[in-house]
């Protein structure tokens, strides 16, 4: 077991400073490993509240092409489940915010739940998101992660009817995902009134943090989505600034210049 649970403690800290949490998506190993090791310690510096740390699939079903293109890049770069571990004991030798590992089934499947529980728990990871695995289906994988302090976090969608939800907010810890809109990750569209509305919903079955994600990229959005959630996820903005300065220098300076400007955006208007 963990000797701190450290997502309730960044949430508690949050929101003794009246500030709203920042989760930001990277594909680990994107665009290698040496490269995002040093992306991810400029967000951290930044002020980035969770990391949310993706091992690369070469099947990204629920992610659209920025991100597709991100595990696309980490794989060929040779990155797998095991490497993503390994990388977590890094971001550990240089930051303590919880770190949420993002994956498929079969990455996981892969290497059997117990046997990647204990080795997420031993290099420092806080918790799990997985996309492909509904709550029904994920009692073993629950067990595993539960006897180490590891937290499994849930999607609700914006389809979501209220019995189910109710099931699926019983069954998370750490905190619950909002889907903020159909589609894929980096989908447009997004309608500030709609998930306003859908987070009230949830908030009425759970007393977790919730966090909402997808199609959300400027800072006038996270103001907006701040003024209510408990956190916000950004996930294709980040990718795709990597994706677009691949080639220049200075890659992990400008993810980290975006990270402060995307934070300054959930804290309270002075």
């Amino acid at each position: 077991m963990q000797v701190e649970n450290r997502i309730a403690k960044q949430f508690e800290m949050l929101t003794h400073k009246g500030e709203k949490a920042l989760v930001g998506f990277v594909t680990a190993g994107d665009p290698d490993m040496k490269r995002s090791l040093e992306i991810i310690k400029e967000m951290c510096e930044a002020g980035l509240d969770i990391l949310e740390l993706g091992i690369p699939f070469s099947d990204p079903t629920a992610d659209g092409p920025v991100i597709q293109r991100s595990s696309k890049r980490a794989l060929t770069a040779g990155m797998s489940a095991k490497k993503v571990l390994a990388m977590v004991e890094e971001i550990r030798l240089f930051t303590q915010i919880p770190i949420i590992l993002f994956s498929y089934v079969n990455p996981i499947h892969a290497m059997g739940y117990e046997t990647f529980a204990e080795k997420a728990q031993k290099a420092g990871a806080d918790g799990l998101l997985m996309v492909d695995m509904p709550p029904e289906e994920s009692c073993e994988l629950d067990s595993a992660m539960g006897k180490r302090g590891l937290s499994v976090i849930r999607l609700i969608a914006p389809t979501t009817y209220e019995k189910r939800m109710r099931m699926i907010s019983a069954s998370a810890t750490g905190f619950l995902y909002l889907v903020s809109m159909m589609g894929v990750t980096g989908s447009g569209g997004l309608d500030i009134g709609a998930v306003k509305s859908q987070f009230a919903k949830v908030k009425k079955e759970t007393d977790l943090p919730v966090c909402v994600g997808f199609g959300i990229s400027s800072p006038d959005e996270i103001a907006a989505i701040s003024q209510f959630a408990d956190g916000v996820v950004i996930g294709s903005a980040f990718e795709s600034l990597i994706e677009k300065n691949l080639q220049k220098k200075g890659l992990a300076k400008t993810i980290g210049q975006q990270t402060r400007l995307l934070k300054n955006a959930t804290k309270p208007s002075p």
